[in-house]
């Protein structure tokens, strides 16, 4: 019994060999990211199977406008991860949970305008885009369905991201497969069992990300051992505001810089037609799958980061960032050849028309060996996001997507055109996010190396004061 309760305690990761503690918090972050991800594609392989590629497209759609949506929420996450992670390593258990009483406070506000402002703009930003009136109402109604209930999910992402900050990755895994496990459910009986079509799929996500949230704060209330959780905590001090603002804004905004790109992107692909919104929509839930050991290890990375940060080990922050990168770079090269030999079986899982399996997997493979450079992206960025440099992947971000992706997407399709293809190749869309994959992983290296990031430490300009 103690053994299991030691697994489901907060991970100090300032001891012991770095690339062991790396791992060990890294598993179950990515379990849990491929859990998460579950949610979305068990919602695509319903709707494909059950209601059609139309309904597939439709529900592929809304996912960048949900994404822009949703940016204000990044900002509150990030900030607290770091502020948590810090604490936890520095052991201030004031500033500790003043930090997570603020967050739980933002979030609320946060959650609360995303539901006034979101169904005001679903269907302007839908027409924006170009998407096909074929599937335009299934879409504003799925989006309509997530947005108005989005605490659910904005507060198991704040919630589980504080746990991770403690070291413990582990609860928010338990609590994501449990609801994992019921979306799934629920997905099938409302869309099969009672032919909700699209809206069931909606419903039911809702409804499994508010068992998970639920699930996170009682853990979070039982670890009074560590921090205080009360009413007191919860005020929203205008110093814990400002740092977790100055903290998050800068992922805030690249997260707005990305969405942003992908609404731009997703305009582009919806002039190729149903079949290749399709297309992309099978090829980027295998991509999730694919990216989720970077983003488990850049996340990984930004605890480790954080706590040794707080715990002024600066030494055994490059150490573990070394280790860390070879460990992900190593994943991602396996990730990337199953890809490509067994790509075709995945595609399949989504939808049985031949014409659309060949066309996602010619994209599958323009992608491939991208995710090698998002291990070296997502690490490197982790480290600097823990050490409290978020504005630095904030203007990689923007390089990446805006200065490159956009325009080179655009300008390979133009100078595609044809009769066969009179709005250009929908190649163009995957270059172009290959491209920005390379160059991103290259510009982080860069900025890595000069190192600048490691004057950016939070604790170490004492920029808060405690408070009682």
């Amino acid at each position: 019994m103690a053994r299991i309760a030691e697994l489901f305690a907060p991970r100090d990761m300032t001891e012991g060999k770095p690339w062991k503690r790396i791992v060990e918090f890294s598993i179950p972050m990515l379990i849990g990211n491929v859990a998460q991800q579950l949610y979305n594609t068990v919602d695509s392989i319903v709707i494909g199977r059950y209601v059609g590629d139309n309904a597939l497209a439709a529900v592929g759609t809304a996912f960048p406008v949900l994404n822009f949506l949703l940016v204000l929420f990044v900002a509150v996450a990030t900030g607290a991860g770091i502020m948590v992670a810090q604490y936890f390593g520095a052991k201030d258990r004031e500033r500790l949970s003043r930090s997570i009483g603020v967050c739980i406070t933002l979030t609320a506000i946060t959650s609360l305008v995303i539901m006034v402002v979101g169904p005001i703009i679903i269907r302007p930003m839908l027409k924006f885009i170009n998407t096909p009136e074929s599937i335009l109402d299934w879409c504003a109604e799925y989006l309509l369905i997530l947005l108005m209930g989005n605490w659910g999910s904005s507060y198991y992402n704040i919630l589980s991201g504080i746990l991770r900050g403690l070291g413990d990755s582990l609860s928010a895994l338990i609590f994501l497969l449990i609801a994992t496990a019921l979306n799934v459910v629920l997905d099938i009986w409302f869309v099969a069992g009672f032919n909700m079509g699209v809206p069931g799929v909606a419903w039911a996500t809702v409804i499994a990300q508010v068992i998970s949230a639920i699930l996170c704060f009682i853990k979070l209330k039982k670890m009074h051992n560590i921090f205080d959780l009360n009413l007191k905590v919860l005020k929203p001090l205008k110093e814990y505001v400002t740092q977790l603002i100055k903290l998050g804004i800068p992922s805030g905004l690249t997260q707005a810089i990305f969405s942003f790109a992908m609404v731009a992107v997703q305009s582009l692909t919806n002039t190729f037609g149903e079949m290749v919104i399709a297309c992309n929509v099978i090829v980027m839930r295998v991509d999730g799958f694919a990216m989720m050991p970077n983003f488990s290890f850049g996340i990984a990375m930004t605890t480790f980061a954080g706590q040794n940060v707080g715990a002024k080990k600066m030494d055994r922050v490059e150490r573990g960032a070394k280790e860390g990168l070879i460990i992900a770079v190593s994943v991602s090269t396996i990730i990337t050849i199953i890809i490509l030999l067994f790509g075709r079986y995945l595609m399949n899982i989504f939808t049985s028309t031949v014409e659309l399996v060949d066309l996602s997997m010619r994209m599958m493979r323009i992608l491939a060996v991208g995710y090698i450079a998002m291990a070296v992206t997502q690490v490197l960025s982790g480290v600097m996001r823990g050490a409290g440099d978020t504005i630095t992947p904030m203007w990689i971000s923007l390089i990446t997507t805006i200065v490159l992706r956009v325009p080179i997407a655009y300008g390979i399709a133009y100078l595609t055109r044809s009769q066969a293809y009179p709005t250009g190749r929908p190649e163009s869309v995957f270059i172009s996010l290959l491209t920005a994959w390379v160059c991103g992983a290259i510009i982080t290296t860069a900025f890595y190396k000069k190192g600048n990031w490691r004057k950016k430490a939070l604790l170490g300009n004492e920029q808060i004061s405690a408070q009682a």
